[in-house]
Formats: structure tokens, sequence, C-alpha cells
């Protein structure tokens, strides 16, 4: 496959936007699609708008050579890709509803042979759509290859593991998954794995639920922990010297688009079949709420002891450690709560601006106040770690309330 190509990547976030930046630079001509003109705007002037190491230089780079152009639309391409959010209803209903607007708007652009790729994490059968809702604009999608190839990159080293991971490629057609294939292996390292497309978005979702299980059982065991009056990071540590056994660190809950939401995909068709990932998700979620009532029951200790209402820092408001991400996070639902159930409650998360949540009104919900985490050690009464960020790692505090171990 010639390099010449071009390529429609639709979603420039956190998978888009390096996948297209990467592929810019694979010499690739590559159009980004988003719906915000901000975002449009900011790529444009080769910089980015969310925080991932080697990002900005690759996006710089692709936008100076002419490779990479960011526009509100869609345009004619060889190879279209679908990046963009599947999250979930109330009820945890899986949405498709982004994928399906999507595909909507490549339709006109679509010719005979291209190639239609939904790399969006999925509920099994979504390809398939892709496929109908295609047909149902005027398309042939016996004459179009239409694939999914789930992404499986880790925050913080999106650029590396998108070349070195291996990749799960499956079309609804055998034909579909070989011409997919071939396209990944113009710049993936890994191996490029073929299957069909319900086995590729079943494995994805596999991949999550598999972890969301193993972290479950980390965060149910720290509560034991707390209820026995034992160290949970030293007993971890001692279990795990076992051969065969490799614990997990437990934290506040989980995170992020896929480990928090994934296994709800499975547990909504699997109904009653999906007994163990659905009491993971119940463990997980149980483990924020606890985590509330802890710190809460603290600040209420220390107003009883000292006849004054506690000032909380709640260290970190990522997912997860050394990221800006916050989606799902469940530091940032337990500072929101705290804030809006208590008073003096501040909040550190080195990894946004401070005037963050004062620039996106949208997501402030609580009037969250964001301080440096030097000056939220020094004023605050108690302090609570809910992310393990580097900076936080060599303070000298003492807490009964770090939720991530990283003071351990």
């Amino acid at each position: 496959m010639h390099t010449d190509k071009k390529i429609c990547v639709v979603g420039l976030g956190y998978i888009g936007l390096p996948t297209a930046a990467l592929l810019a630079n694979r010499s690739y001509y590559v159009h980004g699609v988003d719906v915000v003109q901000s975002t449009v705007d900011t790529i444009n002037r080769g910089e980015i708008h969310i925080v991932e190491p080697e990002l900005d230089t690759f996006v710089k780079a692709a936008v100076n050579s002419g490779k990479l152009k960011a526009d509100l639309k869609p345009t004619e391409a060889d190879i279209f890709i679908i990046a963009v959010p599947t999250p979930f209803h109330d009820g945890y209903v899986p949405n498709i509803d982004y994928v399906v607007s999507a595909t909507k708007s490549i339709a006109p652009y679509v010719k005979e042979g291209n190639i239609v790729i939904l790399e969006s994490t999925s509920p099994v059968g979504t390809t398939d759509k892709v496929a109908e809702v295609l047909a149902e604009n005027g398309i042939d999608t016996n004459k179009v290859h239409v694939a999914h190839c789930p992404e499986r990159v880790l925050p913080g080293h999106i650029m590396r593991e998108l070349v070195e991971n291996d990749r799960i490629v499956g079309g609804i057609t055998p034909e579909a998954t070989e011409a997919t294939a071939e396209f990944y292996k113009t710049f993936v390292d890994g191996e490029v794995l073929e299957t069909n497309a319900k086995t590729a978005e079943m494995a994805k979702l596999t991949e999550n639920s598999f972890r969301d299980t193993n972290i479950a059982f980390a965060n149910e065991l720290s509560i034991l922990c707390d209820k026995f009056d034992i160290d949970v990071w030293e007993l971890i540590a001692l279990a795990n010297r076992h051969p065969r056994v490799n614990i997990l660190q437990p934290g506040a809950g989980v995170g992020g688009h896929c480990i928090a939401v994934d296994p709800w995909f499975i547990v909504h068709a699997g109904g009653e079949d999906a007994k163990m990932i659905r009491t993971a998700r119940e463990v997980n979620t149980y483990k924020t709420e606890w985590a509330i009532e802890k710190i809460k029951n603290a600040a209420l200790a220390f107003e009883n002891e000292h006849g004054r209402k506690a000032k909380i820092a709640c260290m970190g408001l990522a997912f997860k450690p050394d990221i800006d991400d916050l989606r799902e996070s469940p530091a940032l639902y337990i500072a929101k709560r705290l804030t809006a159930e208590l008073e003096n409650v501040i909040c550190v998360e080195p990894n946004i601006p401070l005037d963050y949540f004062t620039n996106h009104e949208s997501q402030v919900t609580n009037h969250l106040k964001l301080v440096e985490y030097q000056e939220a050690v020094e004023k605050a009464d108690v302090v609570t770690f809910l992310v393990a960020h580097k900076e936080f790692k060599n303070l000298e505090i003492e807490t009964d309330l770090d939720f991530c171990g990283v003071l351990n």
C-alpha cells in the first residue's frame, strides 16, 4: 500500500489525533475531522488541545509538512478511520450515536474500493451497524471494506504504543479483514492479528473487563484490610512474592473511557450470564463511595477534636497518574461530591492549569478550587491522595487517606 493514499480521520481526541499525526508523519495525507471549531483551529496551528507525551512534536511536524489538516467536515479519501466516543446512557445502556453520526458524515465521500475502519471501542455488532448505515446512504458495502481495529494504547505512552503494540483487525468480510490488515502493517511494528469484526469488538471489551475484574479484587482487598487493620500495600507486596500471584494496586475506583465503561457493554448484552463482570464493576464503583465516606468521617473527627471545620485537600483529579485525562475519573467524582457536601475543599491536579475549571464552564458543576500541591499540603487539615502523581511521591506527610499508595 502506497503512502500517497489519503486518510480521513473522524474524531481528533485522545486516539484520533495521535493516529492522524502518526500517519501524517509516515507520509500519508491526513484530513482530520472534529466537531469543535477550537480543536480544529488549534491543530491547524500545529498545536495540541490534549496532554500526551511527544504528541505536540508529531502534530507540529505533520502540520508544517502539509500532510495533516483539520476541518469540521470530511472529504474524499482512500481510507476512513472513525475514532469517536462511545459512552453509555443512564442505566449503562451503550450509546453508539456518535459512531452512527460519524458514519453518516463520511457516507457522501465513500466510494468503491475504500476502507472504512471503526477504531472506537464498541459493543459487539457496531461494525455491522456501520456497514448498515453506509448501505442506507447508498453505499454498496460489497464494494467497500468495512472493519474494526480497536485501539489498545495506554495514555502517556500512546505515540509509542500505536506503533509497537499488536493490533487486532476484524472485517465484516474476509476481504475487508485482509485489506485493512495490510494498511496497519504499513505503520505497526507489532503483529497484526486477523479475525472477524465481532471477535475484534469482543476482544477489546474482554481485555478491559479482565483488567476491571483484577482491579476489583485489589479494591475489595483494600476494604477488607481496612476492616482488619492490615496495611494493604504490605500485604499485596508479600502475596505477590508467590510465583503465580500478581495482585494489582488498589485505588479510589476505576476511571478512564475504557475500563470504567467497556465492561458494561458486555453486561448489557450478556444479561444474567455476565455475573462476574457485573460484580467487578459494582465493586469498583462501591470503592469510590467507600472512599468518600472515609474522607467525610475523617473531616468529622477533625471537627469534633478541634471545634472547627476541616480544610480538605483532594490530591489528584485525573483518572490515572501523570496525565490530564478526567474522563470517568473517580478522583474527580470524589472531589465534586466533597465540594458539594462539605466546606473548605481544595483540589490539586498538576497536569491541568489552575484556571482550567474557570475556562471549561461545562465541567464546573461544583465550583472546584484548584491550587498548587505545595499550598494544599501546607494549608489542609485533612489530606487525601486520590491519584499517584509523581509530584506527590516525595511528600513528607502522614495520612490515613492514601487511596492510591503514593506514600508507600
